[in-house]
């Protein structure tokens, strides 16, 4: 007698409903952002402001419960400003869709200096490069010349778009899956 235990696997494709039924749900959210950007960055900086509430509550209760240690009073500081942060998004996420928005025209303008100053140091693809520095400065302006409305749509949009790729790549998956392809 083997003492070595048999599993039986699932049978090929199992659970490709699943996989589909959360891509088809994705693609429903990032379509719905879309038609309705609005609501989709008031969704999104609620539940941004959140997340920095809970994480600076646990910071806190690590700084204040996890004993005298080297960087004690960095997670208490951090946990205060953390759930400072989230207050702000939770209770007031008109500001907290401001101050997302002009996060992303900082990066798209660091960005677009980078990229020049690549282009200007690299040889390699520098037409392209100077073409992506370019256009990331002009949306970093674009999007803070008309930062009175895209501070209301911009979030919302960047989720919608979130959950639209991320919808098309479960689908795929999910029917890949069903035709026995293995799912990681």
């Amino acid at each position: 007698m083997d003492d070595t235990m048999t599993h039986d696997a699932p049978p090929m494709g199992a659970g490709w409903g699943w996989l589909l039924a959360y891509g088809i749900l994705s693609l429903i959210l990032g379509v719905a952002a879309f038609v309705w950007p609005f609501s989709a960055t008031i969704a999104a900086t609620l539940i941004i402001g959140a997340f920095f509430i809970a994480t600076g509550l646990v910071s806190i209760g690590a700084g204040i419960f996890g004993g005298i240690r080297e960087g004690r009073g960095y997670a208490i500081a951090f946990g205060a400003v953390s759930v400072i942060i989230g207050a702000i998004m939770a209770f007031e996420p008109m500001t907290g869709a401001l101050s997302l928005t002009l996060l992303v025209v900082f990066w798209l303008g660091l960005r677009g200096l980078l990229e020049l100053a690549w282009a200007i140091h690299s040889p390699v693809h520098r037409g392209w490069m100077i073409a992506l520095g370019i256009l990331n400065l002009l949306l970093a302006l674009l999007v803070l010349a008309t930062i009175s409305w895209s501070s209301m749509t911009l979030p919302g949009y960047i989720l919608g778009l979130s959950f639209l790729f991320a919808g098309v790549a479960e689908v795929t998956r999910a029917l890949a899956h069903r035709k026995g392809a293995q799912v990681f």
